[in-house]
């Protein structure tokens, strides 16, 4: 399935779908903040979550003299549609302070990016996915190992595994403290239901 276009489209599909999502911070505490972020995902409607990866203390990219960023990865099983979803995610991180002001690479309070959304590719105004960056980028892939099958096809870039071997991981180092909300898996997260509720 593949999707390219700019319509609105519906908020939620007929199927779920598995995503995963990053997540990245460097301000304010960023590790509650991190683990905080899990437990909102964890709440989203039509949807569950599966699985949180290991936090991560990595290098900043961009402006010299920023503090070091914590990075996680999350896996959702949800039935929100791309732009919902995106939607949602705004929705935390303006809750956690966040203000999109237009900088780029710059210190953030809480960054969350739908990274791979089911083998679709996307690409309009305000939504790009696969993420453009990631297949570059160890921060976001290292996360995603601990939650994702090594054989996941990240559309338009390739297989996870082959997508690690050639990323330099220096700077991405595991924090002591590997569980980022107590527990790898979830199995208390809002489940999906045919008419939207809890199960």
């Amino acid at each position: 399935m593949t999707l390219i276009d700019s319509s609105p489209g519906p908020m939620t599909l007929g199927a779920p779908v598995d995503v995963w999502i990053g997540l990245g911070i460097n301000l304010q505490e960023p590790e509650l903040q991190v683990r905080a972020a899990i437990g909102e995902l964890a709440a989203l409607p039509e949807s569950r979550l599966r699985a949180a990866s290991r936090l991560y203390r990595t290098a900043p990219v961009g402006p010299p003299g920023q503090p070091d960023y914590i990075n996680a990865a999350a896996r959702l099983e949800t039935r929100l549609a791309p732009q919902a979803l995106l939607a949602e995610l705004h929705r935390i991180e303006l809750a956690h302070g966040r203000r999109r002001d237009g900088t780029r690479w710059g210190p953030r309070i809480l960054d969350l990016d739908i990274l791979v959304y089911g083998d679709m590719r996307i690409d309009e105004p305000g939504l790009t996915i696969p993420h453009p960056e990631m297949a570059r980028r160890a921060f976001v892939l290292v996360p995603l190992a601990d939650v994702a099958p090594p054989d996941l096809a990240v559309p338009g870039a390739g297989i996870l595994a082959k997508l690690l071997e050639r990323c330099e991981r220096d700077w991405v180092e595991p924090l002591g403290d590997s569980d980022p909300a107590g527990v790898a898996s979830w199995s208390g997260s809002r489940t999906i239901g045919s008419s939207g509720g809890d199960s």
